[in-house]
């Protein structure tokens, strides 16, 4: 079955298109190099969402384009659903209207994802850069439509785009994570982000950080069973910098403007204001070779 959009989602987009202003791209006559995917929907979304960086061009000022590109991201995700739901597709399509006529605001989320991005990392040359190349800010991309499936209780079809996405770029979110605005993941390979994690505003984290869970709860009376749907990740604060290979486990509260060292074991509250960081470090011999 494919989908047909009847609401208004594609004129806001191209309406929001046009307001587009620099440091974001506004230049319509570029055309970069094509990319493919694996699966239609990160196509379909990037196009939707930043169509300046992705060929799209002819979404910009064609409604009708913009709603033909909605219909077909429509229809992969009527079927994504309908895959693991009881009901006939056709009883899902307001499901799909949901999370379709929440994307001009989950793209101006993103835009300020870009700018958190552009701010935070010294090699940043420019906006369409991040929004085209950064593993960190594909991951986040997908992560905020795969978070939206989630709340509306598709939980199987967000995790396949989930683990898509972090087949792509390293970037492990669990789309059961709440993120803030102005988000940036920095290098990006190996950051694992758990279900029940929670992250403020204005957050930067580094490679090879875990925002994972300290120990397992068992399902009672039933051998070999891990208990489901418990709090047993943790919530980051607002201004926080998580430095690479640190660990932050456990349902443990990391305060507003906190600073994580580089490798750091947290396991423990974190207070506002406070800059945590590995005190002794093993000592360093050399000796000349041969």
């Amino acid at each position: 079955m494919d989908y047909d959009h009847t609401g208004d989602t594609h004129r806001e987009l191209v309406d929001a298109y046009r307001a587009d202003e620099s440091p974001f791209p506004t230049d319509d006559s570029r055309e970069y190099p094509r990319r493919d995917f694996l699966r239609d929907e990160p196509l379909h979304l990037r196009r939707l969402l930043f169509p300046r960086c992705w060929n799209g061009t002819e979404l910009l000022d064609d409604p009708a384009e913009t709603r033909d590109r909605l219909n077909r991201l429509g229809t992969c995700i009527l079927k994504g659903t309908a895959a693991y739901s009881d009901r006939d597709a056709a009883d899902m399509t307001g499901l799909v209207d949901e999370t379709l006529d929440r994307l001009p605001a989950i793209r101006e989320t993103l835009k300020r994802d870009v700018e958190a991005a552009y701010k935070g990392d010294p090699a940043a040359k420019s906006y369409c850069e991040i929004i085209r190349s950064y593993p960190g800010f594909q991951a986040i991309l997908t992560h905020r439509v795969a978070h939206a499936l989630y709340e509306d209780g598709q939980f199987q079809y967000a995790r396949e785009l989930a683990e898509y996405a972090k087949s792509e770029t390293g970037i492990d979110i669990h789309p059961g994570a709440e993120i803030g605005d102005h988000f940036f993941v920095d290098h990006g390979t190996g950051v694992v982000i758990g279900e029940t994690a929670t992250v403020g505003d204005w957050v930067r984290i580094y490679q090879n950080v875990t925002l994972g869970a300290l120990h397992f709860e068992e399902e009672e009376g039933e051998e070999h069973m891990l208990a489901k749907g418990y709090k047993r990740h943790p919530d980051i604060g607002d201004h926080v910098v998580i430095g690479a290979g640190s660990n932050v486990l456990g349902p443990v509260d990391i305060g507003d403007h906190v600073s994580i060292g580089a490798n750091s074991w947290v396991t423990d509250d974190v207070p506002p204001n406070t800059s945590v960081f590995i005190s002794d470090h093993p000592d360093q011999e050399r000796k000349p070779n041969g």
